[in-house]
């Protein structure tokens, strides 16, 4: 009778236990940062000292006293406007390219990959900073190749500074592709076959399979990378400082710099969920422009 208990025991709760690291590491670390976090957003806590209630007033001093809150927003929009497009349009690219039944390929496979192990690396944002900066490769390269070229400042420029941390985000395509390479693994080749007895070409297979068959993961990565490209500061942070006539002065940097830099803790976490408001309206957007877009096969 013992046993039998027992194994009732075992059979109910082994499961959560295994669980209980997960759970315990999801309410410190993921469910009470996000509680306080959303109510510092109406204090004045700024870490060094007590902190009272003050209501909406960061909210409307965001709103409406904050010059570089605009700033941010602007090169923010513009950020993702420019990384997230060209890393999808590439990621896809490439994943149609490894899709290819080549000797050798998985080798190509693990290199395009690669950058983004790394890409996310402060040693790499370093070595792009490098590589674009006044005296740095490409100007150098450009020098090798036309005599009598003036450096230019890639990085220092307005006009180019944030496109130039934008093609690093764009560089690090590889989760995208890995997701893209694997919903061309599932594209089932009767339906290629099909196409070509109705006298398709290689462009109608194309818009007409593929894509319609991968809009489950275009879908997919577009709301992914757009949430990354929302947050992400490294870049800006790194290789300008927010620089360049602010110019690169993402909204994630703007936070940074107003939690960690200046301690006001309750201005950056009401910064904090103006973002997490902003992110939760695009993603809302995109799957209301999906509806009729996305092909799922049940």
């Amino acid at each position: 009778m013992q046993n039998n208990k027992w194994k009732k025991w075992k059979r109910k709760y082994t499961g959560m236990f295994y669980l209980t690291p997960w759970i315990i590491g999801f309410l410190a670390f993921q469910l009470y940062p996000l509680v306080m976090s959303f109510l510092y957003s109406f204090t004045d806590f700024t870490m060094l000292n007590d902190y009272k209630f003050v209501g909406l007033q960061n909210y409307i001093k965001i709103f409406t006293n904050d010059r570089l809150f605009l700033k941010s927003m602007k090169a923010t929009f513009m950020y993702v406007a420019i990384a997230l497009p060209l890393k999808m349009i590439i990621s896809l690219f490439i994943a149609g390219l490894l899709n290819q039944k080549l000797k050798g390929i998985s080798i190509f496979k693990v290199v395009y990959y690669l950058p983004s192990i790394f890409g996310g690396s402060v040693a790499i944002t370093i070595l792009w900073r490098f590589i674009f900066m006044k005296t740095g490769l490409l100007n150098t390269l450009i020098g090798a190749v036309f005599s009598g070229y003036k450096a230019f400042d890639w990085i220092g420029s307005p006009k180019t500074s944030l496109p130039v941390i934008s093609l690093l985000q764009v560089w690090q395509f590889g989760s995208s592709m890995v997701l893209f390479l694997a919903g061309l693994k599932q594209v089932p080749d009767s339906l290629y076959e099909a196409a070509d007895i109705d006298g398709a070409n290689a462009v109608q297979k194309y818009f007409r399979i593929t894509l319609p068959m991968l809009s489950p993961i275009i879908l997919f990565n577009l709301v992914m990378q757009m949430i990354q490209l929302f947050q992400d500061f490294t870049a800006a942070f790194v290789i300008t400082g927010g620089g360049a006539l602010k110019e690169t002065y993402l909204y994630g940097l703007m936070l940074y710099e107003n939690g960690f830099r200046y301690f006001k803790m309750g201005y950056a976490s009401a910064q904090s969920w103006i973002l997490f408001v902003i992110i939760i309206l695009f993603t809302f957007a995109i799957f209301r422009l999906s509806d009729g877009l996305v092909h799922y096969e049940d």
